[in-house]
């Protein structure tokens, strides 16, 4: 047969279109040079890991909608120590978990489908047999309706303490931004007015704080089911328009990214859930 020069032009053209469409649908803005450092396979009892927290040398998790009250303490080998019910609180849906000198804090304030009326946040005194000692009930000033969506602006999966205040990171399906609500750490009814909004492009599942280097972390996904990590550096309630952020593409697509914890500027620890097959896992993460 004899040989046509151009017969196979079609084919690397189709194949180069393919190339440049994978290429476009990837996040070009976030920087990709991340090492997983480590990689623990977590208890299927934890199967929904949802928030990370340090106490007591050791990490500090729970589950999420529909799972037990229940707080799980485990080591770096993912190993549970102990297990802390919370009496006299419910899961309806625990999203995150942070602390402050007193307090430790669990945001159930997942709100998938935006029709929620019992949004609140616990107060748990670890001191005393991880009592709860109040709850901090919540509501969106904008939201008027409550019927079922699949896209809206209502849900918040991101919790941090500061000195000053509790704040909450919005998962907006709208928009793909993330809303930051400022929230007093007292008991009470709040109607929430968001304080700042930053053009993420994804859908924020995580957040943490750490106050001496003044910088918020944050993990969070597109619809296309890329990770991504967030670091937001200068964090500080009163001065927002000096927040620099910087986005970092997760080498872990595909996964469920849930919760964060700050080691160091450049060092963190991440937990994804199950997705209904094989293992939790623990990830230590450089960017």
């Amino acid at each position: 047969m004899k040989f046509k020069p151009n017969s196979f032009l079609p084919s690397i053209f189709y194949i180069l279109a393919l190339l440049l469409l994978s290429y476009c649908s990837k996040d070009n803005n976030a920087l990709s040079a991340q090492t997983i450092i480590d990689e623990v396979q977590l208890p299927r009892k934890i199967n929904e890991t949802s928030g990370l927290e340090f106490f007591n040398q050791h990490f500090l998790t729970h589950n999420d909608s529909g799972g037990s009250p229940t707080l799980y303490a485990f080591n770096q080998r993912g190993e549970i120590l102990q297990e802390y019910n919370i009496a006299d609180a419910e899961n309806n849906d625990w999203e995150d978990i942070t602390k402050d000198e007193n307090f430790i804090y669990i945001s159930d304030s997942g709100n998938n489908q935006g029709n929620r009326k019992n949004l609140n946040i616990l107060i748990v005194n670890p001191d005393n047999d991880f009592e709860k000692v109040g709850s901090i009930a919540f509501r969106y000033r904008d939201q008027e309706n409550f019927d079922k969506k699949k896209r809206h602006p209502y849900d918040a999966e991101a919790l941090i303490a500061t000195p000053k205040a509790l704040v909450l990171f919005s998962k907006n399906r709208s928009t793909e931004t993330t809303e930051l609500y400022s929230i007093p750490k007292m008991s009470g009814n709040y109607i929430l007015s968001p304080l700042k909004s930053f053009d993420v492009q994804s859908l924020i599942t995580g957040g943490d704080y750490n106050h001496t280097l003044q910088m918020v972390a944050l993990v969070g996904y597109n619809f296309g089911g890329e990770q991504f990590l967030y670091t937001l550096s200068g964090f500080n309630l009163e001065s927002m328009d000096q927040v620099q952020v910087q986005k970092y593409r997760l080498p872990l697509d595909g996964k469920q990214i849930e919760a964060i914890k700050i080691i160091d500027q450049n060092t963190f620890w991440i937990t994804s859930e199950d997705e209904g097959i094989g293992y939790p896992i623990l990830y230590k993460i450089k960017i």
